[in-house]
């Protein structure tokens, strides 16, 4: 027979209202109190079910993190890991929206306010306007943003995305490169994702350095970033010294892809990334690091202290990025490439 509050009270020698607070509000009670009604509990696998906690509490139970792909890429699946290690324990499901393209942009901000279906939602590493902050507000459930540059959030986490390729060009300035190519796929026009500030942020350093000859180049996401690095090579009379990436997923390839050309990384053209993720540090790729689950943590818990109404100690965090020199960069080829 299933345990009932009454039984995890009489055991633990309080009233059901005790109980009933401890799971509902465990704030309301003592930790000795807490401790001895959920020792109750455990002993006799007693839980209270999520549709009863739902009832009562008026919450969903249910955060929201919005993405600008289907694609869940590295920085995204660090972002949900992180994101459920703390709210998985608060008793919380995460739901992923994918927002690509204006018609399901429109239609998550248009109709959320309506469904009131999430206690909070997370907007990760893309903008949204002033509009879409003012339709969230009316549903009265925190914004959280995650690496974006957009105002009106309850609270943020984020790196600095231009300090963090500064690094990288002073980096190659020092070893005494002068001819950097950035590389990029290019962006929803719609979106505004937050690392755009890479590209700028490169633009700005280089602008500094005398002598620096520096491009960026866009390229389609029908087009292959490795094919467009190689024919910069090739093609050009005066061809780059480095390869600055947006991403570390879009370096990791050249080192195959240049293995079987005859050419070599760092000897003829130096390679960086941005991230620090998968397979950067076993491919010995010069990078910036960012720790995206620990950023996701600090949302997650921030999140929750406003789903509360308790007090955000630091609601608008920025997070440091680290340079992680290795194998891929090095002093600029004194020959000719070919």
């Amino acid at each position: 027979m299933k345990a009932s509050i009454g039984d995890v009270a009489l055991k633990a020698g309080v009233s059901n209202a005790t109980v009933s607070r401890t799971f509902a509000h465990p704030e309301q009670v003592s930790e000795a109190t807490r401790i001895k009604v959920q020792a109750a509990a455990d002993a006799l696998n007693f839980s209270i079910s999520r549709s009863a906690r739902i009832l009562k509490s008026g919450r969903t139970y249910r955060v929201a993190l919005l993405i600008g792909s289907h694609a869940i890429e590295w920085f995204t699946a660090e972002i949900i890991a992180g994101l459920n290690d703390v709210l998985r324990d608060a008793g919380y499901d995460l739901v992923i929206y994918p927002i690509e393209g204006a018609e399901a942009r429109d239609a998550f901000f248009e109709e959320l306010p309506v469904r009131n279906n999430a206690d909070a939602v997370f907007v990760s590493s893309f903008g949204i306007s002033p509009d879409e902050v003012k339709h969230l507000g009316t549903a009265k459930i925190p914004i959280v943003g995650v690496n974006t540059t957009s105002e009106g959030f309850d609270a943020t986490v984020g790196i600095d995305d231009k300090e963090g390729i500064k690094l990288i060009v002073r980096h190659l300035a020092k070893l005494g490169h002068r001819n950097l190519l950035y590389l990029y796929e290019s962006f929803s026009s719609t979106l505004g994702f937050s690392s755009y500030n890479r590209i700028t942020g490169f633009q700005e350093a280089c602008g500094t350095i005398d002598g620096m000859n520096a491009r960026t180049l866009a390229v389609q996401k029908n087009d292959n970033i490795i094919d467009a690095a190689i024919s910069e090579m090739m093609a050009q009379d005066n061809p780059p010294t480095a390869l600055c990436f947006h991403q570390d997923s879009q370096a990791i390839p050249l080192f195959f892809r240049l293995q079987r050309s005859g050419l070599s990384i760092p000897l003829d053209i130096s390679v960086t990334g941005f991230d620090d993720s998968a397979f950067a540090e076993e491919a010995q790729l010069t990078t910036v690091r960012q720790r995206p689950h620990d950023m996701a943590v600090a949302a997650a818990r921030k999140a929750l202290d406003l789903i509360e109404g308790r007090p955000v100690p630091k609601p608008f965090e920025t997070f440091p990025v680290q340079l992680q020199v290795r194998g891929s960069t090095a002093k600029p080829r004194t020959t000719p490439l070919l």
